[in-house]
């Protein structure tokens, strides 16, 4: 307990250290608010998700807080339905089976552009006869536009833009410009103020009713944007967090440790067993670290974990074992070593009680260290395709992003948030492990 009081205290005498430390404790809490909030199960269905789960997004949406930074204010996207009631809704009934339903949505329009979209969702429960509802626009200088008459079946999805009694009403194909730009400005110009649409509907049966969605698909959308499926990046950038930091973190502590072990057990055995450990690391030095993973996620998996497992074997017989090698043949010939001899001690309590606890100064700065060289590892396996298909991960979106064309489409948004990202999680780390290895290394101090 002395000696952890003490590190703690040498850390703080270090400001990069308690940054490190402050970035470290910060993603550790994204990951366990991540795990918390969304389950795995709900994390895989949303990701894999396609219109029917994330219709309520636009496609190819920047941030919303894009328009702190732009002179040119684009729309933000929102949805609204009568069931929660963030749209109005009055049922009257003119007699038993016949009653009048309206529904009403107001909003200030204060854009400098217009929406790419906007989309109205039916549901409705009926026996027999369908019901009926009208639609109409009205806009900030006085414009009454009738929209559509519509019989509703249970499920109906009206699209504006793709109406083409409404185009041919309008007279034009743009209908978001028509709604909302000013017709008589020489210049398009939209018009700014409050918008109002109305649904004025009927239905013919007892029982029977109508509910509806309005939802209005802006060019901005949420704290991190949408992708060509609509879906909200802000997911994988959530969700990725532990996914990055478990499999870096589990692969830096299982190849560390394991790596120690193995170069103790040859040190203090000798012979043909320190001799196949040295071939075996010899050869694994020479194979194509990456190119092995890439064979591996191309002709047979794609499974992060077993990914995870691959690394981790290839990495424990590395140049380290070499050098902790070197390190426990001094400590092997200690006073210490040949008094544990003299009392009987055996060779596994020789091994894991006074050899290798000798290492753990080493191997602190060095475990931390080696995390974000992990993290981006699986980043780059994501970014090469050859991701876990059904994990959000920060590598998978800028997979995507390239994929989709991303840059040629000028939305830098969807490559810099997980690049940033990454360089947050390797800084953290790296600052956290050179303090520490200042720390357990007194010769470093004064360099």
């Amino acid at each position: 307990m002395n000696a952890l009081k003490n590190i703690i205290r040498d850390l703080f005498r270090y400001p990069s250290a308690v940054f490190g430390m402050s970035i470290i404790l910060f993603l550790l809490g994204v990951a366990v608010y991540a795990l918390v909030t969304i389950p795995y199960s709900e994390a895989v269905r949303l990701w894999r998700g396609g219109e029917d789960v994330w219709y309520q997004n636009p496609k190819y949406a920047a941030p919303a807080w894009f328009n702190t930074f732009s002179k040119i204010k684009r729309p933000v996207s929102f949805r609204v339905n009568t069931l929660d009631e963030s749209m109005s809704k009055t049922v009257t009934s003119a007699d038993q089976d016949i009653s009048s339903v309206e529904m009403v949505y107001v909003f200030d329009y204060t854009y400098d552009t217009p929406p790419q979209e906007m989309n109205l969702y039916f549901t409705t429960k009926y026996d027999k006869k369908l019901p009926f509802v009208s639609i109409i626009w009205y806009t900030p200088d006085g414009r009454e536009i009738k929209i559509a008459n519509i019989a509703l079946e249970n499920k109906v999805t009206y699209r504006f833009s793709q109406d083409l009694k409404l185009q041919k009403s309008l007279k034009t194909e743009q209908v978001m410009k028509a709604l909302f730009l000013d017709p008589e400005s020489e210049t398009p110009t939209v018009v700014k103020g409050q918008y109002k649409v109305e649904i004025i509907g009927a239905t013919f049966e007892a029982g029977s009713t109508i509910d509806a969605e309005f939802v209005f698909h802006g060019d901005l959308y949420g704290l991190a944007g949408t992708d060509k499926y609509r879906r909200d990046l802000f997911l994988p950038l959530l969700y990725g967090t532990p996914i990055a930091l478990a499999f870096g973190l589990l692969a830096a502590l299982g190849t560390a440790l394991l790596t120690m072990v193995i170069a103790a057990v040859g040190t203090w055995y000798g012979g043909w067993v320190d001799e196949l450990i040295q071939r075996i690391t010899e050869v694994n030095l020479v194979l194509p670290f990456l190119s092995i993973l890439i064979m591996v996620g191309t002709f047979y998996s794609r499974s992060i974990w077993l990914m995870l497992g691959i690394t981790i074997l290839l990495s424990i017989f590395g140049g380290s074992i070499k050098t902790y090698r070197a390190i426990f043949l001094q400590s092997k010939e200690a006073s210490y070593i040949e008094a544990a001899r003299a009392y009987g001690a055996s060779s596994s309590r020789i091994i894991f009680m006074y050899l290798i606890p000798r290492m753990i100064p080493l191997l602190i700065p060095t475990l931390v260290s080696s995390v974000p060289g992990f993290v981006f590892l699986e980043a780059s396996l994501a970014v090469l395709g050859l991701g876990d298909p059904v994990l959000p991960t920060w590598g998978k979106v800028i997979n995507d992003a390239f994929t989709d064309g991303a840059l040629y489409r000028g939305l830098y948004y969807w490559v810099l948030e997980p690049a940033i990202l990454l360089m947050f999680t390797g800084l953290g780390f790296a600052i956290l492990g050179f303090a520490l290895d200042r720390i357990f290394n007194p010769r470093l101090r004064d360099v």
